[in-house]
């Protein structure tokens, strides 16, 4: 059951609603266009809040759901940790876009949101701070991702191997955006 659902996981993650949306509404493909990230902050940027807020329900939505399913299969929270873990790779590689994705930030925040809402929301609000002073997306997240870790280490210490992976899998995607944080050439809203 557990590898069923992780798959069935990983397949939900699979779908990218960037690139979905800018199809529906004819915009180009965001992985050819602004960052070359199909995400939520990349719709902002191509597509406007309409389609950057949809990208990112969807997205936050791939990674909740899973979770959900797994806690009402009653398997533990391991078990629903590494299943969420299952739709941030879907996202990050996605099967029915050549394994080309996003960095899995509001994939994560959904799977944090359903295996522990008090981590989720600390990482919500240290992006939303992060962000209002320097008005880099990537930045808010690469801040936010690894303060959830203590959180989750006190209080679901078995999450905490899949979700250390989880803040090593989005520091990897975002290793562009360091670089260019470090040369001074990372964007800015």
């Amino acid at each position: 059951m557990p590898w069923l659902l992780a798959l069935v996981a990983y397949l939900l993650g699979s779908l990218s609603f960037a690139v979905l949306l800018s199809r529906w509404l004819g915009t180009g493909d965001p992985r050819l266009a602004g960052s070359g990230n199909p995400g939520a902050t990349n719709m902002l940027r191509l597509a406007g809040r309409k389609a950057a807020t949809l990208t990112l329900l969807g997205d936050l939505l791939k990674g909740l759901l899973p979770v959900l399913l797994a806690r009402l299969a009653e398997l533990p929270l391991q078990q629903q940790a590494w299943i969420g873990l299952a739709a941030v790779l879907g996202h990050l590689y996605p099967l029915y876009f050549r394994f080309r994705g996003g960095k899995g930030v509001a994939t994560a925040a959904g799977m944090l949101l359903a295996l522990y809402w008090p981590a989720a929301l600390l990482a919500a609000a240290a992006w939303l701070l992060t962000f209002a002073l320097t008005r880099i997306s990537s930045l808010a997240a690469l801040v936010a991702t690894p303060l959830t870790l203590p959180l989750l280490a006190w209080q679901q210490p078995t999450a905490l191997l899949p979700v250390t992976l989880l803040a090593a899998l989005i520091v990897w995607r975002h290793r562009s955006n360091l670089r260019d944080l470090c040369g001074g050439r990372e964007r800015h809203f």
